[in-house]
Parts: C-alpha cells; structure tokens; sequence
C-alpha cells in the first residue's frame, strides 16, 4: 500500500529533503559573511535575532538561515566542529518537530545545536532528553560552549542534583574537561536556563514535583514549550509501558507473597498451569485449579471473596513461570532484586514493577520482601511528553516503528542521508539447529578474527547468554572482556579499548546506545570492527543498533548474527517449521544454512512480536488517556490555585454550587437535611429556624444569601490576607487527598474491568463511562469537603500563618507510613460510597408535602427550645 501511495503521490521523505537541500544553500551563503565576524559580533547576532523575531512578519522559520551560519561558525570556533550539509538537514527536520533517523557516528549531539539554539531564542525554554546522567552532563557541558559564546544559558538536571554551565566555575576533580564547567545549583535556576538537558525520568518526575508542592515559588519547571529527545525510540516507544511514579509505603505482609510463592513452586507446567510466551500471560488448568483450592482450604477459587487471592497467585505465577534470573532481573549480594532493561541490557536501579509483582518475585528468590506501594502521583512518558508544544526526536533507528510515531505521536520520521556512504558488510544471517552449534561456530570465528588482529564486538541478549558465552571464550583460550548490567561502571573503560587491536568485548545491549567505539590505528586496514550477534532479539532496532557499531562515518566494518532454531524467538515464533525445513534438506548440526524462506520467518517473527509490543502498547495509552483527561484537569485547576492572588470566586462559585445541589436534593426533604446543612456550612440555629420559614421554591436563593453573609463574617473575622492563606491550604488539602484516592479507586477499576468482556461489553467503554462518573463525584466531594474545612475553621494567628503548611500528598511523599495507611483506607470508603451514582429526584409535589412537614416540625422544635431556655 506505501509502495503504491508513493508511486502515485511521490515520495513525502524525498519531497522533504529536497525542499530542505535549497534552505541548505540558503545557510551556506551566509557562511563566509559569518567567519569575518568578531567573537562580540557573533555573540551580538543573539540579540540581534532575538530583536528580529519581535516584528511583524519575521518567525522562527525566517531567521533560520541566519541562527543555523551563527551556530555552526561558534561551534568551529569553540569545539572545532563544522556542521555537515547533511547535519543542517538533520537540524530542520527537528525544528520541523519531527524525527530525524540519523546512524551512528554522524553527530546526533552537535546537530541539536541548532534547532535547540533557534528555538531558545523565543525565552520560552528548550529540553534536551537524553538517556542517562553521564549523556546529559556530558552534553551540557560540551555543548554548552556553543551557547554560552552566543549569550544563552545552559543547565542541567538529574536525580537529586542540579547544574548551570558557568565558565567562571572550575571544578579540577573531573577528568574529563565537559564536566569541569558545570556548577551546582537550584532546580529553579537550571530550568530557568535558555536550554536545559536532563534526563527523561527527571523530566517526567519534576512535572509530576511541581504538583505536589505548596508554593509558587517551589515550582521547578516552566510551561512545556520545545523538547528534543535523542535515542527518541528508547524513551518513547521502549519505555512507552513503563509509568512514572511517586509512591509511599503501605504497610501490607510479605507472609501472603511467600506462601503463593511456595505454592507456585509446587504447580507444574502444561499439568497445573499453561504459559503464552507471545502475550507473556500464565493461566490455570482445571487441575491447576483444584489444587491451589486444596492447597489453600477453599472450595471455590474463582468466588469474589478470593479476588485478593487470584490478585496474589497470578503475579507468583507470573514471577515463576515469565522472569528468569539474570535475564529480566538480577539479584545483587545485598539481596536486592534489580530490573534489568531488556532494551538497553542495564540495571534500572530504584525502579519496581507494580502491582505486587516485585514483590512475589522477591518472595520467589528468598529474599526480603519489600513493602507494597500507594501511587501519590503517576504519568506515563507518552503522556508526559504529549504535553510539550512542540516535540521532536533523534535516534540511528526508528523507521521500523514509523506508524507508531504517528499514530501515538503525530510525529513524522525522516530517514537523514550519511555524510559518507556506509562501507559495513552485513553479512546474511547463519541459522543453526541448535543452540551449542551456533555457539561453536561463533567461537571458531572469534579465534580466526582475533589471530589477525581484527576486533571483535559480540552481542547478546540476556546475562546468562553473555555468561555463558564468556566461559566457552575462556575454555577456548580467547581472551576478552565482558560488559553487562553487573559491571557497568566499567564501560567507559571497555567500550574505549573495544576498538583496539586483537580486542575481544562480549557485551549485552547495553553497548548498543550512546557508545562510540573509535578504530584503533591500522583497523581500517583489517577491515574495521567486526561485530557479531550471538542471536535475533525481539525488536529488529535492537539488532539495527548493534550493527551500527561498526562502520561510523564510511569506515570500514562487517556484521554477522548468528541464529538457532532453539533460540527464544525461534522456539516461541515458528521455530518448528524452520526446523522441518533443515530436516528435508538433511541439514548437520554444525553446518549453518543460509535459506531465503528462513529469512523470511525470521523477519516476519520479529514483526510479530513488534505488532503484538505495539498493540499492547497502544491499549495502555488508550487506557491512560482517560486517566490523563483527569489528570490534566486536576493539575491545571492545582495551578491556578497556587498562582491566583485569591481564590474567593471558586469559593463563592462552590458556595452557589452545593447549595443549590443540596436543596434539589431528595435528601432535602429529609429529617437529617438540617444536620447535613450544620456539617457543611456550620449555620447557627437562628439562621436555620429562619431558612425553614421560607417556602420551598425560595430555599436555595435564601440559603445562598444565608451561606455567602456567614463567608463575609468569616473573613472579616480572620481578617482579609489570612482568609485567603486558609482557602488556599484548605483547598490544596483536600484535592491532594481526592486525587490520591482517584488514582486508588482508578486502579481498582483498571484491575476489574476486564471482567466486563464477559458480559459482551466493551472493557474500554465501561471504563471510560465508570471512571467519568468517579471523577464527576470526586469533583462534587471536593466541593463539599472544601467548604466543610472553611466553614469549621477557627481564626489563627500570625505565627499559624507563617508556619508551612503541608498537604496530605506533600507528607506522604516523606515515606510516612502511617499517613499512607490512612490514605488507603479513606481511598476504599471514597469507592465504595462516594462514587455511588444519585437517585433521581422525587416529585415537585411530593417534595413540597415534605418540606411542609419538615416546617411543622422546625416549628414544634423552636417552641421547645424557647421553653427550655424560659426554665
């Protein structure tokens, strides 16, 4: 179908980069004007743009000539580096708000200067993502020269510290000089910077920060104007799945862990239980069934007093049966279980899977199980990133997942020609029958390349693969180093030699991102970096990744991977079939096969699994769409308490609100009507007595008038500067406390809502109904809950006034246990009550008759007090 749009449209990538060759041109002119220009001259250009930028007709697009020539002549200056032809290219379609797919080698980091320069010349802040602390220090720091000498700012941010490039501060500690420069500071100060780099996490976790503190001048980001995000498939599609989050400990027993664990242990594959590796799911068998039912002493699995019980057994299946140690988690000699990122082959440090499935992994491997979690605040980096004005990326690979940056991002990928054309042979792959042949033959190579001195960079999946591999390397003699998540602060070292005569690095993904392996002298003459994939992974970026660590910028290289029909990819899609095939063509062990069918399957595996991350995917962000609709509201709504002066009109809208709710309610007629209007509003008995006097078509104007005279009391009693401090905190309180509860009753609702498919309804649909309903109620608690506060509150002193005031979320982000306990238990009152949909109104006539008899009564009532108080 592209096939047949392009041969009728044209090609949209080809259009593109033509119409940016001839803006090429158009900075090229001013190149030689530009190197005449002083160092003041050049750096006067900033304000001189800036000026520019400020008259009608004149954008960011037409002064983009002039800001691109005074970048790339303050970067010769400065670093000794030109911008490419190509790398301007690269800089447009990321101005452009796109994808720039550009390969290894050809100056991701230096092309950025551009579009981030040209678009911090608006004040309004730039983003620059990357992967890692090491990445964003070392760019701020490198690049930071570049700005500084055109007059801009340059900060930094990563977890628990903050830096400003200062040329004045040197800090001789650090080897390398692009570190030496950047001086410690504010959060505040670093986002206030014309440019900022950081980390995603840091980013996404800040956002999230600045709504949860008291104050307006504890806001850390400014609003989210242009991000660019290098290794944009990692963050964006990798780690699309994984949410951010903010939690404080619930106190919940590791005992019920264990025991499942225990049980788990005891349950036995295809007999007790069946295993989906595609869709990574574990699901019982009748006999399966009837055993965990002995085992636990109950007769009916499945009845709804056992969902924590189903809770519990799915995720000890799910720990035993879908993670292997040493592939998708490590154990360290602490006892700690660490993810390691099956993308990148790192250990992600402080990072828990949700939902109690660390935990019964934790239980699983004997270790100290760790307390379950309560979420104050979560974001997802598709949402996240979603909210920047403008966004764009750069990566060596993102083609193969184009559609999914347009359907989830709207964002286009434009593929970037190389500056020199790629001289790297990539070799067809080599298929084995099984897995020891392939690993034998990968030996045989190695000890060939390594005897002429080639270097050798070998890629594997998992730790125990890289393992493995390292002791078949050691019992053939051949020496190397190994790189995985367990001795990566060892990578700088290794990766710097990997390029070095005779050398042999066995690593795990974690080579395949942010890493540079230069050539050492005369290994351009062997032939360059000779790179082998020890197996196919999942995603065929990652393979595309390792490739492209051989062969930068039109040096020399050769790539080889090597496949086995018992490799997991294999086995889990289609490898049967692939090994009929070799058993029809009588194929030995050891000799491999290089077929156009087998190809083709594996090709088509891979596409598989990418449709089925995609599709899984996709659905969580249908999912968190909703929650985010909410989020958005709550957070906006948040920020405009912090900054208004006074928040008097919400009051007063609130006041007019939930009066006029309350009278038309049915309850209103109702004999604990008076008692609900006292909690609320805090009425005396003289104002009471005279609001029942009053017909019932007059009710609620007379109790607005009555509510709104007792709020003008009020403040003139706590006087006009201290009402507004009290709303305020008053009203942070209670959200805080609301949202934590929503996002509670959000992921009980999450959790069940897969049942609804059993009864032919769509689970999307129900819950987007049901979560509209819970947010419409939370929103009419938050009301109620307000004015209940301010109307029960006392005046406070001077002192009260200036001691900070803090927020349920605020404490319970300090890790209080106690406070998180009682969030929880008010979050399940909240879903069971609160949320309850109102039932209809009754009658016109049958609430007059109602209201006449409440007024016989109020009646009656006042006769008596007037006696009591005449004795």
């Amino acid at each position: 179908m592209k096939k047949f749009v392009k041969k009728v449209l044209g090609d949209p990538e080809a259009k593109t980069l033509r119409r940016l060759r001839k803006r090429v041109n158009e900075i090229n002119s001013y190149e030689e004007e530009y190197k005449k220009l002083s160092t003041k001259d050049l750096r006067a250009k900033t304000d001189e743009l800036k000026e520019k930028l400020g008259k009608k007709g004149q954008s960011l697009d037409t002064i983009l000539p002039e800001a691109f020539s005074a970048v790339r002549e303050t970067a010769w200056r400065q670093i000794k580096q030109r911008h490419y032809d190509v790398q301007l290219i690269g800089g447009m379609v990321l101005h452009e708000g796109k994808v720039a797919e550009m390969k290894t080698g050809e100056g991701k980091t230096l092309v950025a200067t551009l579009p981030v320069y040209l678009n911090a010349l608006e004040g309004k802040g730039v983003h620059v993502v990357t992967v890692n602390e090491y990445l964003a220090q070392r760019d701020a720091g490198w690049m930071g020269q570049i700005y500084h000498a055109l007059g801009l700012s340059t900060g930094v941010i990563i977890p628990d510290h903050s830096f400003i490039y200062d040329l004045t501060y040197n800090n001789e500690e650090h080897e390398d000089e692009r570190f030496r420069h950047l001086r410690p500071c504010t959060r505040q100060e670093a986002y206030g910077a014309d440019i900022t780099y950081g980390t995603n996490n840091e980013f996404g976790f800040d956002y999230l920060r600045d709504n949860m503190v008291r104050e307006v001048d504890q806001l850390r980001q400014r609003d989210l104007h242009f991000a660019i995000v290098d290794e944009v498939d990692s963050i964006l599609i990798d780690e699309a799945r994984t949410p951010l989050i903010i939690s404080a400990p619930s106190a919940t027993s590791g005992a019920s862990y264990e025991q499942f664990a225990k049980i788990a242990r005891q349950l036995k594959r295809d007999k007790h239980f069946e295993v989906d590796e595609k869709r990574k799911t574990v699901v019982l068998t009748d006999a399966g069934i009837t055993y965990v039912e002995k085992a636990l002493g109950i007769s009916n699995l499945y009845d709804t007093e056992n969902i924590r019980t189903i809770y519990h057994l799915d995720q000890a299946l799910r720990a035993e049966a879908l993670f292997k140690r040493d592939k998708d988690y490590v154990v360290t000699k602490d006892g700690e279980v660490v993810i390691v990122d099956e993308f990148t082959g790192r250990l992600l440090k402080g990072r828990r899977y949700n939902e109690g499935l660390h935990q019964a992994i934790e239980a699983k491997e004997h270790v100290d199980v760790q307390e379950e979690s309560m979420t104050l605040a979560t974001i997802s980096f598709q949402n996240y990133f979603r909210l920047y004005e403008k966004l764009s990326g750069m990566t060596g690979t993102a083609k193969t997942e184009e559609e999914e940056f347009h359907q989830i991002y709207e964002l286009e990928v434009v593929e970037i020609p190389p500056n020199k054309p790629i001289a790297r042979k990539d070799n067809p792959d080599m298929i084995f029958r099984t897995k020891k042949a392939k690993y034998n033959a990968i030996i045989n190579n190695v000890a060939e390349l390594q005897k002429r001195g080639q270097p050798v960079l070998i890629g594997t999946g998992a730790i125990e693969h890289n393992e493995e591999l390292s002791r078949l390397l050691n019992k053939a003699g051949i020496k190397h180093e190994v790189l995985n998540a367990k001795n990566n602060e060892r990578e700088a070292h290794i990766v710097a030699q990997a390029g070095q005569k005779g050398s042999v690095t066995l690593a795990t993904n974690i080579a395949g991102r942010g890493t540079d392996i230069v050539l050492g002298e005369g290994i351009a003459k062997l032939g360059g970096l000779y790179v082998v994939g020890s197996e196919r992974h999942e995603s065929r970026r990652i393979d595309n990744q390792l490739r492209g660590r051989s062969g930068r910028q039109g040096d020399p290289g050769e790539t080889q991977f090597y496949v086995s029909t018992e490799d997991d990819l294999m086995r889990v899609f289609g490898g049967d079939r692939i090994r009929v095939v070799m058993d029809r063509l009588r194929v030995d062990d050891d000799i491999p096969i290089q077929n156009r069918f087998i190809s083709r399957s594996l090709e088509a595996a891979q596409k598989r699994v990418e449709g089925f991350n995609f599709d899984t995917r996709k659905n969580v962000v249908q999912y968190d769409d909703v929650m985010n609709r909410h989020r958005v509201a709550i957070y906006t709504l948040r920020k405009e308490v912090l900054k208004q002066a006074n928040i008097t009109g919400k009051i007063k809208d609130f006041i007019h609100e939930q009066a006029e709710m309350m009278s038309a309610s049915p309850e209103s007629y109702s004999e604990e009507f008076e008692t609900q209007l006292q909690e609320v509003f805090n009425l005396d008995n003289a104002t009471l007595d005279k609001l029942f006097d009053t017909d019932a078509e007059k009710f609620s104007k007379e109790l607005i008038k009555a509510v709104l005279n007792k709020y003008e009391e009020q403040t003139k009693d706590f006087g006009k500067e201290i009402i507004e401090k009290v709303e305020r905190d008053i009203y942070l309180q209670v959200m805080d406390n609301l949202w934590m509860q929503h996002l509670e009753n959000m992921d009980h609702l999450r959790q069940g809502i897969h049942w609804i498919s059993v009864g032919q309804k769509d689970p999307l649909v129900e819950y987007r109904r049901q979560s509209k309903i819970m947010f419409e109620q939370m929103q009419n608690v938050l009301r109620h809950d307000v004015l209940r506060a301010l109307f029960h509150a006392r005046p406070v002193s001077e002192q009260e006034l200036d001691r900070p005031i803090e927020t349920e979320l605020t404490i319970a982000a300090r890790n209080s246990v106690d406070n998180a306990d009682r969030i929880i238990e008010l979050g399940d009152e909240f879903h069971e009550e609160d949320f309850n949909v109102a039932k209809e109104s009754t009658s016109q006539v049958e609430s007059g008759k109602r209201h006449n008899a409440i007024k016989k009564k109020r009646k009656n009532e006042r006769k008596n007090r007037k006696k009591g108080r005449r004795k």
